[in-house]
Parts: C-alpha cells; sequence; structure tokens
C-alpha cells in the first residue's frame, strides 16, 4: 500500500519546495514536517497535532487531505499490536475454539473501529477551532485595560472607548501571510511572531501593542491569533468632541439639503473609510487641521477618524465608496456622479430640538 510518507516527500520535490519555506509559510516547524515524511510518530505530543499538521501539510501540496490522512490511519491499523490470545496455542478442545477466537477477533475490530472514529472526532473539533466559514458574519470586541488575546477575521472590529462614550473602530483588513489593521492614523501591518507598536490617533506615540502569534500563509479563513495591550498612559480624553465647535442645524447655508446619517443624545468620534476603484484627487480636513491633497491609484484606501467633522474635495467622485464608522455601525454612502467634481462635509450638528446629528453636506 502507498506510504502517506512517501507521497508528500515526493510530492514536495516534484514541486521543487524546501522544508524550510514550507515551515515559514505553514507555521509548522520543520521537525515535524521531516517526522511526517519519515513516519515517525513518536515525535509528536498527541494524535490530534500530528492529524492536524498531517492535513495541513497535503492541503499546501495540493494533495487530497483525507486521502492522505486514510493512508495514515491504515498504517496504524496494520501496525497496531495484536492480541496475544490470537497466537497462543489452543490448550482446550479444538470444538472450543471458534467459540474463543471469534468473539476476540470481533472485539478487536469494535476496538479499532472505535479508535478511527474518535481520531476523525478530535481531528475535525480541532480544525473547527481554527477554520471560520466564509459566510460568518463580522465580530466586534471591545477592548479595555486587560490583555485581550483572540483569534480574529477579516472584517472583525476592535472597539476603544473614548471619553464621551463614543468608540474608536478598529477594523481588521487582512490574515493572510501578515496581520493589517485599520486605525484613525493609517493602515498597520504586523507579522508573525513579531510585536509592533500601533499610534492610533496619530500623535507620533504608541497607544498599543499588537502580537501576531498565528496566522496562515495560505489560507485567509484561518483568521489571525493575535494579543492586544492598549498602552496605560493612552489618553481617552484626545478623542473628546469639542460641543462648542458643533454648529447649529440653523447655522448651515447650502442649497443642497444635508443628509442625516445618525441621530444620537451626544456627539462622539467618527469614522471615515474610503476605497479608491480608480485614480482620484483627494483633499481632506480633518477636524481645524490643515487640509491634505493625496492623489490615490485604485485598490487604495483612506481613513481618518474626525472628532467633529472632516471636509472633503473629490476630483472623480464615482471612483470613491464612503463608509461611515459611528456608535460601532456602518453606513455606506452613495453620493454624486461619474466624473463629478465634488465637496462635502461630514460633521456633527445640533437641531433645535437638542439632538445632535451626523450629516452629509453638499457644498457648491
Amino acid at each position: 500500500m502507498e506510504s502517506y510518507g512517501e507521497l508528500l516527500r515526493k510530492t514536495r520535490e516534484e514541486k521543487n519546495l524546501e522544508l524550510d519555506k514550507i515551515s515559514r509559510e505553514i507555521s509548522i516547524e520543520k521537525r515535524y514536517l521531516e517526522s511526517l515524511e519519515s513516519e515517525n510518530t513518536s515525535t509528536f505530543p498527541g494524535e490530534a497535532y500530528l492529524t492536524g499538521f498531517l492535513r495541513n501539510y497535503a492541503n499546501y501540496l495540493e494533495l487530497d487531505a483525507d486521502f492522505v490522512l486514510k493512508l495514515y490511519k491504515n498504517k496504524q491499523i496494520q501496525e497496531a499490536a495484536v492480541p496475544e490470545g490470537l497466537y497462543a496455542k489452543p490448550k482446550v478442545s479444538r470444538v472450543l475454539i471458534p467459540a474463543i477466537v471469534i468473539p476476540i477477533v470481533l472485539i478487536v475490530g469494535v476496538i479499532v473501529t472505535v479508535s478511527i472514529l474518535l481520531a476523525n472526532k478530535k481531528t475535525t473539533d480541532t480544525d473547527a477551532d481554527v477554520v471560520v466559514s466564509a459566510n460568518q458574519k463580522s465580530r466586534q470586541y471591545e477592548l479595555n485595560d486587560k490583555k485581550f488575546i483572540q483569534r480574529v477575521y477579516r472584517g472583525d472590529q476592535l472597539l476603544i472607548p473614548t471619553g464621551k462614550d463614543g468608540k474608536i473602530v478598529l477594523t481588521v483588513r487582512d490574515t493572510l501571510s501578515s496581520f493589517g489593521i485599520d486605525t484613525p492614523s493609517g493602515v498597520y501591518y504586523v507579522e508573525l511572531a513579531e510585536e509592533s507598536e500601533i499610534d492610533i490617533n496619530g500623535d507620533s506615540t504608541s497607544d498599543m501593542i499588537i502580537y501576531v502569534s498565528d496566522i496562515s500563509s495560505t489560507d485567509e479563513s484561518r483568521g489571525a491569533e493575535i494579543s492586544v495591550l492598549l498602552r496605560q498612559g493612552l489618553s481617552r480624553d484626545v478623542y473628546a468632541v469639542s460641543e462648542q465647535e458643533i454648529p447649529f442645524a440653523s447655522e448651515i447655508s447650502s442649497k443642497h439639503p444635508h443628509k442625516v446619517i445618525l441621530e444620537d443624545n451626544r456627539p462622539y468620534p467618527f469614522t471615515v473609510n474610503a476605497s479608491f476603484r480608480g485614480p482620484c484627487l483627494f483633499r481632506d480636513k480633518v477636524d481645524n487641521s490643515n487640509s491634505v491633497e493625496t492623489y490615490f491609484n485604485r485598490g487604495e484606501v483612506f481613513t481618518a477618524t474626525p472628532h467633529n467633522g472632516i471636509r472633503l474635495w473629490i476630483s472623480n467622485n464615482n471612483t470613491v465608496k464612503f463608509t461611515i464608522i459611528a456608535d460601532s455601525k456602518s453606513f455606506d454612502l452613495d453620493i454624486g456622479a461619474a466624473g463629478q467634481i465634488f465637496v462635502e462635509d461630514i460633521k456633527w450638528i445640533k437641531d433645535t430640538d437638542g439632538k445632535y446629528k451626523l450629516v452629509v453636506i453638499e457644498l457648491d
């Protein structure tokens, strides 16, 4: 019967792949890969580790993982010790031999079958802890002063409370090869086994530390296991909204009606994400800061977290897709037409009833 170890080795050599390279890309130590190819099961700390590594290695080599696991289990059955009773010379009448041997054979068969089923279940359970369905909804996690450890997936959000009961939203951008996360100050990438300090608000001060302990180079659906620690010196008040600077609705001068995104009893920071479908000259002015002009290409993104508001100039509105994140909710904006030069404000205003409204205002 074909050997699973020989099949792994031959396939790897046919693809001209080195064990060191494979070890880095699928995060399995080289000694375990060598043991799989040599069929040395004593190296592994347990059955679940062996079958899990075997499945990952087979998938990486583009082999049928179920077939490779079947070869392994068949070999285990062949090497299983046979009870001494089957070899013992009969000391009883030949008439009693069938009555003794047949039950023993049946018992052995039941034990082997149960062992295989348990092994399969354990492997399946182990894999289920790591791989997430492509249809799974994004999740949100609120950070605090304690260390946060979690396997996260693309689209998941980390929420950081602010001094005015608002939340800063960090969105997981990539979980393939390196971990990417969108923050108000830009996109950060962290490599496997790397500890990176993140500046959330763009003040050139480290606000949080992210460490990536596990991530796949071939399967984004496995997500990434990370640990996050907020700096004790992180000032939540830096995100506070200045209510004195929020204009009343009656003070807004525009011939275009404003579009209400959200209404609440208090204002708080919000996040603006822009993804570009084509070339675009883009200028932004966040709160009272100076305006910044940038030329974006297809596939690039822009992220900002204003306290009170942001003004945007867009040379070709059809090339930009906007998403506003406020109070942990996402709102897609569809504004302007193809080729249209567009100027707009996204900001808080105060209505006559005392309510605060986050609005989009098209400017002339």
